[in-house]
């Protein structure tokens, strides 16, 4: 049975793995995520591990570096710098830049199937975003949590939890009314780690933002799943949990 639990609020992909993102009117789909997304990473040449990719975790200015493509619906070609500076995204200036920065020789990488932490899509809801701004005495910009698709719940219709996503583990999300329409399994809750303390403007960490996360709710703050249907999401979608 289809459940009603809200509205497609916002919805944002990350051309280059833990820089910042962008927000989309429509996004499309694929098997592989959202087309687009963290299709870029750049990579620790010197790290032989199982996680050689440079994130916002060992480098907080990574977040404020904001891709761009030079033309509509293309790949990104660009970077805007913190300081406004313009550079190009294959380009020996950037990733000099950076890994002066970081410290240590850096390669980028295009990753045709994307380079995700856990799955390809990521899902919160405002209700969570709610309930932790209140837990953590601030409003908090939900581009902390780096989501590709902000729900915007509904007590009247939704389950009134508040961590309404703790209970759609092993469930599909709908995006949409139609036979056809685009959907994910959601397959685990999304495990925190410090980057939410980092505010996306400014690069300043917040301890207490990952601490308020902790104590509420497990460390926990949404879930990520996986391509069940390819199609397309758009803003204002209709929502609906189903149980399979």
């Amino acid at each position: 049975m289809n459940h009603l639990i809200g509205t497609v609020q916002a919805l944002y992909r990350y051309p280059v793995k833990s820089m910042a993102g962008e927000a989309l009117q429509t996004a499309t789909l694929g098997w592989h995520g959202m087309e687009g997304d963290r299709r870029f990473a750049f990579r620790r040449v010197a790290e032989t591990g199982g996680f050689p990719w440079l994130s916002a975790g060992r480098l907080p200015a990574l977040i404020r570096y904001q891709p761009y493509a030079s033309s509509a619906g293309s790949s990104p070609t660009h970077v805007r710098t913190p300081d406004g500076r313009e550079l190009e995204l294959h380009g020996a200036a950037l990733c000099d830049e950076l890994a002066a920065l970081h410290g240590a020789e850096l390669q980028l990488m295009h990753l045709k199937h994307g380079m995700f932490d856990e799955a390809p899509l990521a899902l919160i809801t405002t209700e969570t975003l709610g309930t932790l701004s209140t837990k953590a005495g601030t409003v908090l910009d939900v581009r902390r949590f780096r989501p590709n698709i902000l729900l915007a719940t509904n007590l009247a219709i939704g389950s009134g939890a508040p961590f309404p996503e703790n209970d759609w583990i092993g469930k599909l999300i709908v995006f949409g009314e139609t036979d056809d329409a685009a959907a994910m399994n959601v397959t685990q809750r999304d495990v925190r780690c410090a980057m939410v303390n980092l505010d996306p403007e400014t690069g300043v960490a917040t301890p207490g933002i990952l601490k308020a996360v902790v104590q509420a709710n497990e460390n926990c703050a949404g879930v990520y799943g996986g391509v069940f249907r390819t199609g397309k999401i758009s803003l204002g979608d209709r929502v609906f949990v189903v149980d399979v």
